[in-house]
């Protein structure tokens, strides 16, 4: 069994709209847009970073927001609902905050004795808020939201999946254990980890399997401290079977790649060299940072790109 995952890194999603995405982000839900830059594979195409005061790991939300995508499918194989903890005895602010500013699908429920706040996305994104005990993580406080309610970063993501067991098997060899269950969604968590320590496994055996669009969850990556460690895990899971890409440089951590048996894709990005490596940390978020490949189009995009209202 692996001990070197920590939680969750980031969550990476798809989008129609830039604008929309950040005003969501930054406006509804007061998280810190803390980088803007651009798609690796399709530079015309921005991959934008919301977080807290420093994007630290286990509270960063991303995306991709391609002009003019079809909506997503929602189905198994994929993320089903990205989890926020926020402070206990706060989602009736939250409800309220979130009434007013009309975001959709609100809906109160507990699981696992935890009270929940579920809503969506502005592309019928799977969210919630969760009112966890004791997390004492930093939350940004420049984004209208005080101290007292702020998000602290994610609580837990959930898989939906046909059958769980394989994907189940594969979270205990990466360090989760199971700590309980209820219905048909099973819940792993890391002792130990940044905060961001749990997974949901809920499974679906009839269900149509999800269609990639606007909505949809691109992958979802766990964290480790750095390229040392992240090259251990790599090795343990090529040997145990799986088809992991080579480290891939992404400017703010490294990553590498792979798809589970139930067909979500799972990266691990270590936590180094982090959101400020070309920024100050005042300032994250706020100017266009290209990747070097793609330095040479800086005056064509910056001409190009939505603009984002900020």
């Amino acid at each position: 069994m692996l001990n070197q995952i920590k939680g969750l890194h980031h969550v990476t999603s798809m989008a129609g709209d830039a604008a929309e995405n950040n005003r969501f982000f930054t406006h509804k839900l007061g998280l810190r847009r803390v980088k803007k830059t651009v798609n690796f594979d399709a530079p015309d195409v921005y991959h934008l970073y919301y977080a807290d005061e420093l994007g630290t790991p286990g509270s960063v939300m991303t995306y991709f927001p391609f002009p003019n995508i079809g909506k997503g499918r929602p189905g198994v194989g994929e993320v089903g609902t990205t989890v926020f903890s926020v402070p206990e005895g706060t989602l009736p602010f939250w409800e309220k905050r979130f009434t007013e500013q009309d975001v959709s699908g609100l809906a109160r429920d507990e699981q696992f004795g935890e009270k929940r706040l579920s809503f969506a996305g502005p592309d019928g994104d799977g969210f919630a808020l969760v009112e966890a005990k004791g997390d004492s993580r930093a939350p940004w406080i420049k984004g209208g939201v005080g101290n007292d309610e702020a998000i602290r970063g994610f609580h837990s993501a959930s898989l939906r999946l046909r059958d769980g067991g394989a994907t189940e098997e594969l979270l205990k060899f990466m360090g989760y254990e199971t700590v309980d269950t209820s219905g048909n969604i099973k819940r792993l968590a890391l002792k130990d980890g940044n905060g961001a320590d749990v997974i949901d496994i809920e499974t679906l055996p009839g269900a149509s399997f999800a269609g990639l669009g606007a909505g949809s969850v691109h992958h979802i990556a766990f964290a480790v401290e750095n390229r040392a460690k992240q090259l251990e895990v790599r090795k343990a899971l090529m040997e145990t079977g799986y088809q992991v890409t080579p480290v891939i440089d992404r400017d703010y951590f490294w990553a590498i790649y792979f798809r589970t048996p139930g067909g979500v894709l799972f990266e691990i990005a270590t936590n180094e060299p982090g959101f400020d490596r070309d920024e100050d940390t005042a300032h994250l978020g706020e100017a266009l940072k290209l990747p070097s490949q793609h330095a040479h189009l800086r005056d064509y995009l910056e001409n190009n790109l939505q603009p984002l209202g900020d």
